[in-house]
């Protein structure tokens, strides 16, 4: 069996937990988002992934995504995960796997934050935050809850996320 072929420099890529392109997030789900991997980061053209943290009482409206693939990975806090919906607990080593158009609702329903990774394919997500968050810098105070700005429904759009509750 031949050996695989080295790796070039450029296609290994390691991410440490304060960095990647960190976005906080607006009402009602509150809290951050910090992209780890991203076509914009230099890495997978065909990919995304990063984390999220919802404050207590925090959540991501329901919502799905017309073409993409998602997979939520919770590995800290406590939460529910509304399939379709049906309720799922949320809580550190729960895996939920979304095809497109499936809708989904994260709330944190714990007394801490809820943190759990998202992995996306296509892209897109990243985008998103991008486009409807403010930037966050590691170790910066939390902001006040603020709203979301007016082109929301634009960054969905583009985005490719099909029914958002509001």
């Amino acid at each position: 069996m031949a050996a695989p072929a080295p790796r070039s420099a450029s296609s290994v890529h390691a991410v440490k937990p304060e960095e990647g392109e960190g976005y906080w997030r607006p009402k009602p789900a509150n809290g951050y988002v910090v992209v780890k991997v991203s076509p914009r980061r230099g890495g997978q053209r065909n990919l995304a992934m990063g984390i999220q943290v919802i404050p207590p009482g925090g959540f991501v409206p329901e919502h799905s995504h017309e073409k993409q693939e998602e997979i939520l990975f919770c590995f800290e806090g406590a939460g529910v995960v509304e399939v379709d919906g049906v309720p799922h607990d949320f809580v550190p080593g729960t895996t939920i796997y979304a095809t497109p158009m499936m809708k989904h609702k994260i709330v944190n329903t714990g007394d801490r934050e809820l943190k759990f990774t998202w992995t996306m394919t296509p892209p897109g997500l990243e985008d998103f935050f991008s486009a409807i968050g403010k930037p966050r810098q590691p170790g910066e105070p939390t902001p006040a809850p603020f709203d979301p700005p007016t082109t929301i429904d634009r960054a969905q759009a583009e985005a490719g996320f099909g029914d958002y509750e509001r």
